[in-house]
Parts: structure tokens; C-alpha cells; sequence
């Protein structure tokens, strides 16, 4: 019997990914377990989506640690203690150190509300509207040292339209959101998906820049 791929989620907040990736897995959907969250702010809802399926979870407090690379060697060691095959950032507000992603490289994924490279960092959905863009959209990538800068796995779509304001857009890329990283977990549960050289390869074959086509 093939053991099931074990996943830690880190989140800040709502944990509306965290659902998705609950209900995915409850769906057969998802061939993973979450074997803990965790959480950076201890208002996060996430941590009571985990406590509601029955799923360990940790609040590490970003507050009570002002030094960014002794947090991270803590997030660390919380981490480890699960064992897990895949870190899962599902709106993890915070820059990791670079000693923490290359401890994780090639199974620490993120999920990004842009079509990188464009807009990484905060704020994106006001800045596309700003910039008077005709589209928008979200990405999952892996994580390497560069901010929002890892090789993208896959890229949705969303328009915008005329008069949109940004909670109506960020809702509109939520919701698939919801779909695409899901989906992703699952090629890596199965061995489909791995970083090679810095490329996200998908049942061996390099995928572009811009990741797998799913408008």
C-alpha cells in the first residue's frame, strides 16, 4: 500500500485554501492527509477550520518573536516534528528566510493572487485595476528565495471588468483559488510533480514560465 502523502498548511488567516484542500481530500479528490496546521497570528480562523476536521493545530506567534531567522528555525523544528512530504503556504503572510526555504526546496508550495511574475508582493488586485489591466488571476508556484519569484506550476485567469473594485475581484480569484491549488497537491501527491534546476517539471516534461495552461 502506497503511503499518503503528508501535508503541513501555513496560513495567517481565513483559511479558505485550508477548507478547499479539507474538503478536496474528504471528496477523494486529494489523495493527502494535512497532518497539522499552522498558524503565525492567533485570530487566524484557520486554526478552527483544522480543529473542526479533527486536524493538530499550532499558532506560532510572529509577535512573540522578533528575530525573523529564530522564527523561522522554530517553524522549523514545528514542522518537522509531522514529518510531512509537502509545506503548504495557503496565505502565509510572511517572507521566509532563505536558510528555511532551501531546508524545504522542492516540497514547499505557495498559491500568489497574480499572474506572476507580474505583482508580487501585497495589495495585487488593487494594482491591477490600477494599472488598467484586462485581466488578472492567481498562481501556484513552488518557493525558492526569491519573493513570489519560484517557478510557476500553473496560472487561472479571471477578467476584470469595467467598475470592478478590488474585494470583487479578489473574489472572483478566490474562487478558483480554491480549485487550482487543490489540484496541484494532487499532482504532487502522485510523484507527477517535482523542481528540477529551479523548472517545475509535470509528468516529466518542463513546464513554461508561465506553468500549465488551465483558463
Amino acid at each position: 500500500m502506497t503511503a499518503v502523502t503528508k501535508l503541513c498548511v501555513l496560513i495567517s488567516g481565513n483559511g479558505s485554501n485550508l477548507q478547499a484542500i479539507i474538503d478536496a481530500i474528504a471528496l477523494g479528490r486529494l489523495e493527502a492527509e494535512v497532518v497539522c496546521v499552522i498558524a503565525n497570528r492567533p485570530n487566524a480562523y484557520g486554526l478552527e477550520r483544522a480543529r473542526n476536521a479533527g486536524i493538530p493545530a499550532v499558532c506560532l506567534d510572529h509577535k512573540n518573536i522578533a528575530d525573523r531567522q529564530i522564527y523561522d528555525e522554530q517553524l522549523q523544528q514545528h514542522i518537522e516534528q509531522y514529518a510531512p512530504d509537502c509545506v503548504v503556504l495557503a496565505g502565509f503572510m510572511r517572507i521566509l528566510t532563505e536558510k528555511f526555504v532551501h531546508h524545504f526546496a522542492g516540497r514547499l508550495l505557495n498559491i500568489h493572487p497574480s499572474l506572476l511574475p507580474k505583482y508580487k508582493g501585497l495589495h495585487t488586485h488593487q494594482r491591477a485595476i490600477d494599472n488598467g489591466d484586462e485581466e488578472h488571476g492567481v498562481s501556484v508556484h513552488f518557493v525558492t528565495p526569491e519573493l513570489d519569484g519560484g517557478p510557476v506550476i500553473v496560472q487561472c485567469r479571471v477578467p476584470i471588468f469595467p467598475g470592478d473594485t478590488a474585494e470583487e475581484l479578489a473574489s472572483r480569484v478566490q474562487e478558483q483559488e480554491r480549485g487550482i491549488y487543490p489540484l496541484v497537491l494532487q499532482w504532487f501527491a502522485k510523484g507527477r510533480l517535482t523542481m528540477q534546476g529551479n523548472k517545475a517539471v509535470l509528468d516529466n516534461e518542463l513546464l513554461p514560465v508561465s506553468g500549465y495552461a488551465n483558463d
